[in-house]
Order: structure tokens, then sequence, then C-alpha cells
């Protein structure tokens, strides 16, 4: 079925054979939009998730490579970012800007960076001192090229882990969002649209 065909002959239907889920309040098929809303959902929380382990990757492997200086500026500005609650910080920048698909990605991923940097500073900060490292610096290979040559891919495995769980968590910041009315409009379907629907 169409997730957004309004059938009027068919409001709040049980399940049947024509609705192995029965309909909603509008006679939309409530299995059609569970799976299209799964697509919607497992995009936002891919894009932002991608979007967050970019940051993490650039921000963890400038501090834990560099050291110093830069290393305690940034590490300090992680921890003022996780100081913040994420969600009402989500809230708040939603109540600023108009509420859609693209906005949410973008402000899910620039909130869930934190961890990653992190993840990524103490990965690298074990990798440096790897003899593979020292070989490449008594070649004359540049910083940035240690970098992503060398550090980023072998600090790739946690670091993907780390994505994995974090898309879980991006799905349900974006369905609390749907149920509250900030997320994904209608009559586009998410998880957190057909929750507060069927509430």
């Amino acid at each position: 079925h169409d997730p957004s065909f309004i059938d009027s002959s068919s409001l709040l239907a049980p399940p049947s054979l024509k609705h192995p889920l029965g309909t909603d309040g509008l006679g939309r098929d409530l299995l059609s939009r569970l799976i299209y809303g799964a697509r919607i959902s497992l995009s936002i929380g891919l894009i932002a998730m991608g979007i967050a382990t970019l940051i993490g990757l650039v921000l963890g492997s400038i501090a834990g490579y560099y050291g110093g200086v830069l290393d305690s500026l940034i590490m300090r500005f992680v921890d003022i970012m996780l100081c913040f609650p994420v969600f009402f910080l989500i809230l708040a920048v939603i109540a600023i800007f108009e509420p859609s698909i693209i906005n949410i990605m973008v402000i899910i991923g620039l909130t869930s960076w934190m961890g990653t940097a992190r993840l990524v500073r103490a990965e690298i900060l074990s990798l440096k001192e790897r003899e593979f490292i020292q070989a490449a610096k008594a070649i004359g290979a540049s910083s940035p090229r240690i970098i992503l040559r060398h550090l980023i891919p072998n600090a790739a495995g946690p670091v993907l882990v780390n994505a994995t769980l974090g898309v879980a968590g991006a799905i349900l910041l974006e369905s609390g969002l749907s149920f509250l009315g900030l997320g994904v409009q209608p009559p586009t379907p998410s998880w957190g649209s057909i929750l507060i629907e069927s509430k």
C-alpha cells in the first residue's frame, strides 16, 4: 500500500489480510507506514552518525597526534559540549530552525560527535607510539599523511563499532523528536510520528 493513501472506508480498521497491522485514524495502512518510516528513521540515523563520526575523527586525530596545548583545548571543548543535555540542546536548536529531515540529520550529527572524538584520541595516542609510525616519521612522511594513511585506518575498527551503536541512539533521538512533534513532519511517516498518532 501507499503509506500516504487515505482510505476513508477503513478508518482504524483492525488487523486483517488486507491490512496486517490495521489502519490509522485516516485509513492509512500501518504496516506500509512502519516500513516506510523505518527507511526514514534509518537514513536519519546513518547520516547523522556519519556527520558525527567525521567530526569526531578530525578533532580526535588532531588532538591525539599533536598533543600539548591543542589537545588540551580540544578536549576541554569536548568536556564543555558533554555538559549540555543533548536532547534539550537539540530541542532548542529545532525551535530556532524549521523542523525538517535535513535539519534533524545535521543537528543530531553536530551534537553527537563527542564520544567519537574521545575514542579516536585514545586510539591515536596508543598507535602513534608504534614502530610503523616511527618508521613513517623516519622516512620523512608528513603529519597529515601519517594521520590519514596510517593512524585513522588503524583506528577505524573501534570507531565503526561506536558509529554502529550511535545509529541506534540517533534513531531514538529522532523518534523522540517526532513524538513531540518537532521531528519529521506529517504526512511523512517516521517511527516517532506513528507512535504519537497511535497514542
